[in-house]
């Protein structure tokens, strides 16, 4: 399956959670006389999680026949206006929580962790270049923030090459430009270039513009199918520890080989990190069960659906703050 179908796929699950049943923010569950679930649960929120949050919610569903779900994508700013306002029931949400939000009321657990990774065209001229050194974090910094750094020779050490670098961020308020902006010692603010709403809009920017680079989380980069990078895609190596070259774990042509270095900790955090639920304040009811079942039960499906579970101890504490 390629990646539209993919997205779409997702999309239209959503969609058939959404149109079997609604419900309001908050609401206790209710026994049905099979003394099942029933409610409804509505979500909003991360692009990185959101992947996954689909696959929870279908299986969690087909556990407890009376509940349902209404879950749409928007960014992670979305996701904690949204919970913070009382609007959704959950927001995910791709970044650490603030201070100023918890003193909002907002209630968070991590469930699992992925990471945003530099992309950019299969046909950009200097691929094999980059391929073998890695972007550095001065150069990134160089392009991303202070545009020190505008084409693609530079990027790589070749006087030869003055192809510009075209760059690209995102437009709505998001954990993935949050993190990378992190990253490179900046607020999502800071970042250069033309802003693209949504991690599935800026990845097909960057593929049709062969001068581009872009950044995308790890399940938007890759193939659900193929574990490959999105066709018309690559992830650039990040040289994390500065030696100028792209090392074997910095190197990642397959989804696994992004998830090893992540897991390893060859990937530096930022850029991975985790993903979490957010809530206005401590859940209860429908909401709570569910929770609970994530980051229990629902744990199984974090691998196959190509994320990075947590430190069992972490899961543990997590669980923790829901009693």
């Amino acid at each position: 399956m390629n990646r539209t179908k993919s997205a779409s796929l997702f999309l239209l699950i959503a969609l058939l959670f959404t149109a079997a049943g609604c419900g309001s923010p908050g609401a206790d569950p209710a026994a049905s006389a099979g003394g099942q679930l029933q409610g409804t649960v509505t979500i909003s929120g991360a692009w990185a999680l959101y992947p996954l949050m689909v696959r929870w919610a279908e299986e969690f569903q087909a556990q407890h026949s009376g509940v349902r779900f209404d879950i749409s994508a928007g960014g992670a700013g979305k996701g904690m206006a949204d919970a913070l306002a009382g609007a959704v029931d959950i927001g995910m949400v791709s970044r650490e929580i603030y201070p100023e939000e918890i003193e909002k009321g907002a209630f968070w657990v991590a469930v699992t962790k992925d990471a945003v990774l530099p992309t950019i065209s299969d046909q950009n001229p200097v691929w094999t270049e980059l391929l073998q050194q890695g972007l550095s974090r001065d150069i990134l910094i160089g392009i991303f923030i202070t545009g020190e750094i505008t084409n693609w020779g530079q990027a790589v050490g070749r006087t030869d090459v003055t192809d510009a670098i075209h760059v690209f961020t995102r437009s709505d308020a998001c954990g993935a430009a949050a993190t990378w902006a992190e990253f490179l010692d900046g607020e999502q603010e800071d970042l250069l270039g033309v802003a693209v709403y949504g991690d599935p809009g800026l990845l097909d920017a960057v593929i049709k513009d062969p001068l581009a680079i872009g950044f995308n989380n790890l399940n938007y980069a890759f193939d659900m199918d193929t574990g490959m990078a999105v066709a018309g895609a690559r992830v650039v190596p990040v040289d994390a520890n500065g030696n100028g070259q792209a090392d074997p774990g910095e190197v990642y042509d397959t989804k696994q080989q992004a998830v090893e270095g992540v897991v390893t900790g060859s990937y530096p955090s930022p850029p991975a990190r985790d993903l979490n639920l957010v809530t206005p304040g401590k859940p209860s009811g429908l909401t709570q069960a569910f929770i609970r079942w994530v980051l229990t039960d629902g744990q199984q499906f974090v691998d196959e659906a190509g994320y990075i579970a947590l430190p069992t101890a972490k899961l543990a504490s997590e669980l923790q703050k829901l009693d």
